[in-house]
């Protein structure tokens, strides 16, 4: 037997031989935590605390451990600063019973908790920071640690920690430059198979987050010692009887590393074989997050056997896993050394399903996969707008209550309690659906049946939903008598959306029309003789949603914009919540022009003129500008216009999209800027917000959040339309479009209002710059 089998089997031999009495001593945090019961161990030290007991760092210290591996981040936060606080009085040992008395140093644990939660946040600046914080302490230890968690331990968490984050920051002269510090971590002679175990795992995802699959299956390797020992004391130690496995928080992780790193080397036979053993271990379900990864690489092997039925089921139970949780925030990423792309499961999924010809389902998850960015996006809100907001707001919170409730038990809870957590979601989730139907789509991701969506679309109109993922690009055309599915190309597409906007900026210039026919002849061609209508609903994707579809010319010269009349939605599943046509005979129309944003430079000089001049299309009118342009008084008085029109400046924020808004006026109650977060929690009766000065960067595109965000934010807040544009256009070209739109809307519907504005802009601004940003969202009525 080697050294190591003898090390292990010795930790067993203790644990069997000592009276049960001592190794019964009682459930402490030291024993859940090794048991991976987080959840009890939660429950435990916070009744504690409760009941009056100090927080020493004895209780904090395991306490904030566990808070991370249950995903509450912010109370694993506040604990970390009240660790601190007490280490600083000179409380810095934390004490545990497992089989004996046991003392740790926890002056690392702040930091580590700190490092893995910045890390899961994606916060991988301040991940490293903090991780430099506990290395620092773990090296100063000098030997008084006797606990689970020793100085080597600890070095080798966070350092496995630190190299991803730097890695995922992309550093990678900082990321090598830990991963040496962590191959240099000692292997102490007492203790050492189980040190060495955790350094293997901490090299083994440093190099997952590398790509470097062989050295990580190096570190992966089957420890028979380890997989013996765990056995032997699970059998004889204090977990006997009571369900609970010392090995399976840290093993699953072990093999889901091998499992992806065996497939991405070729060697899919042993890859199968691993992933296997996860799908088929009794706690796997209880480790959502990793349990979707392995399903996820398990129908991409089946994929690759050309196993399409198998793969298209494992790729369903894996999004009903994600599907689980309000917030998918967390990535498991410090686990397991790689971030799991949850969209990439719907693509495939949606993928094999077109393979298959069953276009109705894929459709499906196209709108379930949109409304898991969206729910994702607003996972940080609580305060939204309802009918009856006071209900509505006690079933969200109800909701938030069992989310949390359901996550925590994937932290190791009893198996009664993690199927009771379960139910109280999906009760909290259909008590929301039932109270506030709208407001439940923002938070829990849903979509609408095809064959509904068919009767919301008009007698004359065409959806055309874009979807993609990777290449791969599919156009989903519906109308109210079918719905077809056509694979496109995808291949440099974002890159080719980018070269004509980068194209359009040059207005003296006619290199925006290569771009233009080239997205025309991709996006457009090969759906034109399958649409017979004249109007239609499109519904981006991606990249998709800084295109500009009116500019798209076919080889003739013809822009879409001279052939249909358009108007856009976030998702189709959005046709269902639209508000009815506003049944009002006195337009009322609230028009805000050039705020006083306090820099001269900001000033639009035509805007408060386009402001005056739309006012005055409409009797009842009211023109706040300069000061009176702001977010307080639009707050006061924009619940009772019906028609809203801001000539300001905007801005899309992809990296924090409900950071997007409009730039009004401050004072000393509001900052300013009317943010996408903040409608969410407004309460409009509009028929329509025109949003005349909105922008990006031409050059700037991403995930298209940011422009969703905005439009799908005034639509729940109740406008039943908006016309936004796409970029900052030139102030005398948007008078001259505003006022023509405006003008059209007496004798016409929005959609081709807005088209016929467009085309007399066009006769005055040739160039697309000028007109073609101009898109409406919502109603066509």
């Amino acid at each position: 037997m080697s050294r190591t089998l003898l090390g292990y089997a010795g930790l067993a031999t203790l644990l069997f031989c000592l009276p049960a009495s001592a190794q019964n001593k009682g459930e402490d945090a030291m024993y859940l935590d090794s048991a991976g019961r987080y959840a009890d161990l939660v429950r435990l030290t916070e009744k504690q605390l409760a009941g009056g007991v100090e927080a020493t760092t004895s209780h904090l210290g395991w306490l904030c451990i566990a808070y991370t591996r249950v995903k509450q981040y912010s109370k694993a936060l506040d604990c970390a600063e009240k660790l601190d606080a007490r280490i600083a009085k000179g409380d810095r040992v934390m004490t545990g019973h497992y089989v004996i008395d046991w003392d740790t140093d926890a002056r690392p644990i702040p930091g580590m908790v700190r490092s893995e939660v910045y890390t899961e946040l994606a916060q991988y600046a301040e991940a490293i920071k903090a991780g430099e914080q506990a290395v620092a302490f773990a090296s100063d230890d000098k030997g008084t640690s006797t606990s689970v968690w020793t100085p080597q331990r600890y070095q080798a968490t966070v350092l496995g920690t630190m190299v991803l984050a730097a890695r995922l920051v992309g550093d990678e002269e900082q990321a090598l430059g830990y991963l040496a510090k962590l191959e240099a971590v000692r292997i102490p002679f007492f203790g050492g198979p189980t040190i060495s175990a955790y350094k293997d795992n901490a090299l083994a995802r440093a190099y997952m987050s590398m790509g470097k699959y062989d050295k990580a299956l190096e570190r992966l390797g089957e420890r028979a010692g380890l997989a013996f020992a765990g056995a032997i004391t699970n059998v004889f130690s204090p977990f006997a009887g009571r369900g609970d496995d010392v090995m399976a928080t840290s093993e699953i992780p072990r093999q889901l590393m091998r499992g992806k790193a065996l497939s991405e080397t070729g060697k899919t036979t042993e890859a199968k074989t691993e992933l296997e053993k996860i799908l088929a271990h009794p706690r796997a379900r209880e480790l959502g997050d990793l349990y979707w990864l392995a399903l996820y690489e398990r129908a991409r092997l089946a994929e690759k056997d050309q196993d399409n039925a198998k793969a298209a089921e494992l790729y369903v139970k894996a999004i009903d896993v994600i599907e689980q949780q309000r917030s998918t925030i967390n990535t498991e990423a410090s686990k397991i050394g790689f971030v799991g792309d949850k969209q990439a499961v719907y693509g495939r999924l949606i993928a094999v399903l077109i393979e298959q010809g069953r276009a109705n389902e894929a459709f499906d998850y196209v709108e379930r996969s949109k409304s898991r960015a969206l729910v994702d996006m607003l996972a940080a809100k609580k305060d939204f707008a309802a009918q009856d907001s006071a209900q509505a707001a006690l079933v969200l919170a109800q909701l938030d209550a069992a989310d949390l409730n359901a996550r925590i038990q994937e932290g190791g809870a009893a198996p009664e309690a993690r199927t009771s957590g379960v139910r109280n979601l999906q009760v909290a989730r259909e008590a929301l659906q039932s109270a506030a139907p709208e407001l439940s789509t923002l938070v829990t991701v849903s979509s609408v049946p095809s064959d509904e969506l068919k009767a919301l679309v008009g007698p004359d109109e065409t959806l055309v939903e874009y979807y993609y993922q990777g290449n791969e690009l599919y156009a989903f055309l519906l109308d109210r008598e079918r719905l077809l599915a056509v694979k496109l190309d995808a291949t440099e597409l974002s890159a080719q959306v980018q070269t004509l906007r980068k194209t359009l900026e040059a207005t003296e210039s006619a290199a925006w029309q290569e771009p233009a026919r080239a997205l025309y002849t991709r996006l457009w061609q090969p759906l034109e003789k399958l649409v017979t209508s004249r109007n239609l609903i499109v519904v981006a994707h991606g990249a998709l949603h800084y295109l500009p579809f009116a500019a798209l010319q076919d080889g003739e010269g013809k822009f879409l914009l001279d052939r249909y009349s358009l108007r856009f939605l976030p998702s189709a599943s959005v046709l269902k919540f639209l508000r009815p046509v506003l049944q009002q005979k006195d337009t009322r129309l609230l028009a805000l022009g050039n705020p006083d944003l306090d820099d001269a430079r900001l000033d639009l000089a035509f805007a408060e003129g386009e402001a005056k001049l739309v006012a005055s299309l409409y009797p009842s009118s009211r023109v706040l500008l300069r000061k009176d342009a702001s977010e307080s008084n639009f707050k006061k008085a924009g619940a009772v216009f019906s028609r809203i029109h801001f000539a300001s400046h905007g801005k899309f924020q992809a990296d924090e999209p409900l950071k997007s808004g409009l730039y009004l006026a401050k004072d000393a109650d509001n900052d300013g800027i009317l943010t996408v977060g903040e409608l969410y929690s407004m309460n409009l009766e509009a028929d329509l917000v025109t949003l005349s000065a909105c922008e990006t960067g031409l050059g700037k595109i991403a995930s298209g959040d940011d422009v969703v965000g905005l439009t799908r934010g005034f639509l729940y807040a109740g406008s039943r339309s908006i016309v936004a544009s796409l970029w900052s256009v030139d102030d005398k070209a948007t008078a001259t479009l505003m006022q023509a739109f405006h003008a059209n809307l007496a004798s016409m519907n929005k959609r081709e209002a807005l088209r016929q504005a467009q085309v007399k802009a066009r006769e005055a601004f040739p160039h697309p710059f000028f007109w073609a940003a101009f898109q409406l969202t919502g109603r066509a009525e």
